[in-house]
């Protein structure tokens, strides 16, 4: 017998869809910035150590990026979208043993990045363009960080459980308080103080392991304090492939698409690399801010995850697109303002890491470039977060793969045929415009399940993005 539906995942199915998705995603922006205010803090202490020291982080942050996107947006997605359609379906036993399905691929692609990373380091940021110094302190960084990459894996899968049942608060609560153990914590294993001496730029990796620990051990309670829509066991319950399946179909297709996200900021370092360190921690730092839109897009993209995922289960699909383009019209607005803002204003954001003219340079051409293209990064973002609902990634990681192709070859010609540093990040700005296009124009087009039946007129349209009587 079916079970009873919870009143969250009423919501996602009857709720009026704007203001849900902006009371869902309110707390999911407060938790996203302040994980990415982690990075900015160690990024600004790290700073402090000098150029070679900031220059080192921004080789090895495109990779912690890929870990993090990866696990939270990628494969956390995929656990979010199973839960989401398996409670909306009613299948509440399913959703039970989601978790544990989830917290084993979280180890086991923990293991994976960690294995890698540590064996590979020293080649992969030296063919990013690291020599001497900032090569030394990407490898004392990065070895520090993936040595505990499980933990990062395991406090981003349970937070994505937690998104999958609509309940955005608690992963919240739990990220923003960890910000005040995190604040004190990274400058004193740093810099040290008393008697505790400093470890340079091993101190904030060792403090972001250990704010991701402390979460990892909240949630957990959390979950199995009975306090969740979900009732997980680790005890007495047969793992069972169709349920990692689930998972898997939506979570790999998207670590494709995080994958080629990644490898564009990879191969422009690599390709920035060659007009010396300043420049790569100029275009690492000024890079930082499209970073930055990943974590402020996903507060909506995770809602929508459930929402879209939630209304699909139940068999409500032209209600997961009003969903899908109501979110992908807050994100465009949201990316477009931040982007144009900094290349009105780009040295308010770099003089907050270094002040060298070089690396100021650097990151201001990066800006003025790529800044004014930043709604398509959102808009494409948010389309994939949405897609990951509807369980439907080909269109995502195609348009994710061509952006990867466009800023790859666009740079390397660009380089090839004497152009400097401007030309490397217009292509940049292409490879985002071609993102944003391809997701839209796919899902308009009906990558999902074909033309779904739209009102004709712009009042019943708007009557419907709301929720309001006569939809």
């Amino acid at each position: 017998m079916s079970a009873a539906l919870d009143p969250r995942t009423r919501r996602l199915l009857e709720g009026p869809i704007v203001p849900t998705l902006l009371r869902l995603g309110a707390p999911n922006v407060l938790v996203m910035l302040a994980q990415a205010a982690v990075g900015l803090i160690e990024t600004w202490f790290v700073g402090r150590l000098g150029t070679e020291a900031l220059a080192g982080m921004s080789l090895v942050f495109p990779v912690v990026m890929l870990m993090q996107m990866t696990s939270a947006g990628a494969m956390g997605g995929g656990i979010a979208s199973a839960i989401a359609r398996a409670l909306g379906a009613r299948r509440k036993a399913d959703a039970d043993a989601l978790v544990l399905h989830a917290l084993l691929i979280a180890v086991l692609f923990g293991l994976l990045f960690m294995g890698v990373v540590l064996t590979g380091g020293r080649w992969l940021y030296a063919s990013m363009g690291g020599t001497g110094a900032a090569l030394e302190a990407a490898l004392t960084y990065s070895n520090w960080v993936f040595a505990g990459a499980i933990v990062v894996w395991i406090f981003n899968s349970l937070s994505a459980v937690l998104r999958g049942t609509g309940n955005m608060a608690v992963p919240a609560i739990v990220t923003v308080g960890g910000l005040l153990v995190l604040v004190p914590l990274s400058p004193l294993l740093i810099f040290g103080w008393g008697p505790v001496r400093g470890m340079g730029i091993a101190g904030g990796a060792a403090a972001l392991l250990a704010y991701y620990l402390l979460g990892s051990l909240i949630l957990g309670a959390y979950l199995w304090a009975g306090k969740s829509v979900l009732r997980p066991s680790l005890r007495g319950q047969a793992l069972r492939w169709p349920l990692f399946a689930d998972i898997l179909r939506v979570g790999l297709a998207g670590t494709v698409s995080t994958v080629a996200t990644n490898l564009a900021i990879g191969i422009t370092t690599a390709l920035v690399g060659s007009f010396g360190t300043a420049a790569i921690a100029g275009y690492g730092t000024g890079a930082r801010l499209e970073y930055l839109l990943v974590p402020l897009v996903f507060g909506l993209g995770a809602p929508l995850v459930a929402m879209v995922g939630t209304c699909i289960g139940a068999g409500q699909r032209e209600r997961a697109l009003r969903a899908t383009w109501a979110g992908a019209a807050l994100s465009f607005a949201m990316a477009e303002t931040i982007g144009l803002l900094a290349a009105a204003f780009p040295h308010a954001w770099l003089s907050l890491f270094d002040a060298d003219p070089a690396m100021q340079a650097a990151g201001a051409q990066y800006l003025r470039a790529v800044g004014p293209f930043y709604g398509f990064f959102g808009l494409g973002l948010v389309l994939y977060f949405a897609s990951q609902g509807a369980g439907r990634l080909f269109w995502p990681v195609t348009g994710n793969v061509l952006r990867l192709a466009v800023a790859a070859i666009g740079g390397w010609l660009a380089l090839k045929f004497g152009g400097g540093l401007l030309l490397v990040f217009l292509a940049q700005a292409l490879a985002l415009l071609v993102y944003g296009s391809v997701n839209a124009a796919a899902i308009a087009g009906g990558a999902w399940f074909g033309q779904v039946g739209w009102p004709r007129r712009t009042s019943a349209l708007l009557a419907r993005l709301h929720g309001m009587p006569g939809s």
